[in-house]
This record gives structure tokens, C-alpha cells and sequence, in this order.
């Protein structure tokens, strides 16, 4: 059978805590993003950059996965070999949930990453600091591990590779912005998407299901759609 592909944005931790640069307020309010995850920011921004993504990182430190992390988590533990679990978000909510295989598309706040050799470290919660930023392997300084706006994703290559052996795609939770979702329902044989309401970015003929609706909602109809293809080869 053709692979199940869970594919993640913002929405899946919103109900979580976890804000957004779209969102109207929370941390992204108080920044100009151009000056905090831009590509060429930590050259001429790297004190405040750093700082920010500190913020962020004690952010998340006291949010737990929802009912959504949880079922993902839960499937991907039942059906490892035919369901994979891909990412646009940083925070490590669907770990928590049991979920360590994930792949993030943009990064993953807990790490850092040298600037010099690209070898990566987890520091969890803490913050990045004097004790931290340097690599212990050549000395480079140390960055958070997100890949800014304008820089390449190299896990993008992972995921088409994936996608390309994809029968049912799921997309929770995304603008359709950053990642195009009306594409990437082409790949699959079968599209469901699941977003709080409509938008003028995603077309919804592309799609055979939509729920409109949170996340934390959609995700046991979507369990019974997931059941049902594992099953029957259809939703």
C-alpha cells in the first residue's frame, strides 16, 4: 500500500498555546520579523535574533500536546511502516506525544546548529547562551536550528521523496502560504485537508475531504478516514 502522509502547519499547536507570526498578538507582535528570521539576520541582528529565539524556546517550555499530537502519535505507533508524519512547525509537541520520527520541514527549536560545520546540538529548553555558543567540535558559533525566510530547506527533499510513494495526504493546520497545498494534494491519490476555514490560497476542489474545523476536532473523523483507506483503499 501507497503511504499515509500527516502533514502539519501552525494549526495543529494553536490550540496548544503556541502562537504564530500570523497571529494578532503573543511573541512575534513585539518584533519586525525581517530583523529575527530573515536570512542574512544573525550577520547583523545576532544578540537579538538569539534573544528571541530564547523566547520562544521558554515558550514552549510549558505547553503540552493535544488531542491532535496525541492521535498522530498514536497512529504512527499503530501503522509505523505505512504512516509518515512531516512538519512545518519547530516545537517539539508531537515528540512529547510519542511521536520521535517526525520529520521538521523548518527546523526544530530545541537544537542548535554551528554555522561552520552544521553539526547540531539539543539544549531543550535552555537558553543559548556564552555557554553555548560555540561549537565543541571546531569552535564556530552556534544558531538556532530554523531555517529562516530566504534560506534553502534542505528537508524539502526528503519530503518529495516521501510524498512521491503518497496515496493519502492529510494537511492540518496550514495557511497554504509557505508550503503550496493545492501542489502537494496533487501527489497523492486521495487529499484531505483540514484548516479552521476557508482561505483564498487553497483550492478546495483539489481536495476529496475538508473539514473545517480545530484540529484537536477534525482529528478523530480523520482517524476513521485513515482506518478506512488502511482497510479498503479509500475514505
Amino acid at each position: 500500500m501507497d503511504k499515509i502522509v500527516i502533514l502539519s502547519g501552525a494549526g495543529l499547536s494553536a490550540q496548544s498555546g503556541i502562537s504564530t507570526f500570523r497571529d494578532t498578538k503573543g511573541l512575534w507582535e513585539e518584533y519586525d520579523i525581517e530583523e529575527i528570521c530573515m536570512s542574512g539576520c544573525l550577520n547583523w541582528n545576532y544578540d537579538e535574533t538569539i534573544h528571541f529565539y530564547n523566547l520562544r524556546r521558554e515558550d514552549i517550555q510549558d505547553k503540552l500536546p493535544n488531542h491532535a499530537h496525541e492521535k498522530i502519535a498514536k497512529l504512527k505507533k499503530e501503522f509505523p511502516d505505512q504512516i509518515e508524519v512531516i512538519t512545518q512547525n519547530v516545537d517539539n509537541l508531537l515528540e512529547r506525544a510519542g511521536c520521535p520520527d517526525t520529520l521538521h520541514l523548518h527546523g526544530f527549536l530545541p537544537e542548535l546548529r554551528c554555522m561552520e560545520c552544521d553539526d547540531i546540538v539539543n539544549i531543550s529548553y535552555d537558553e543559548q547562551d556564552e555557554s553555548n555558543s560555540h561549537c565543541e567540535k571546531c569552535n564556530g558559533q552556534m544558531r538556532p536550528n530554523i531555517v529562516f525566510f530566504g534560506e534553502p530547506a534542505p528537508r524539502y527533499e526528503e519530503m518529495y521523496n516521501i510524498l512521491e510513494r503518497c496515496g493519502l495526504l492529510i494537511i492540518i493546520g496550514t495557511s497554504g502560504n509557505v508550503l503550496d497545498a493545492n501542489y502537494l494534494a496533487q501527489y497523492a491519490d486521495i487529499a484531505i485537508l483540514n484548516n479552521l476555514e476557508p482561505n483564498d490560497v487553497i483550492t478546495e476542489e483539489v481536495f476529496d475531504q475538508i473539514y473545517y474545523e480545530n484540529a484537536t476536532t477534525a482529528i478523530d473523523k480523520i482517524e476513521i478516514d485513515i482506518r478506512n483507506y488502511i482497510e479498503n483503499g479509500t475514505i
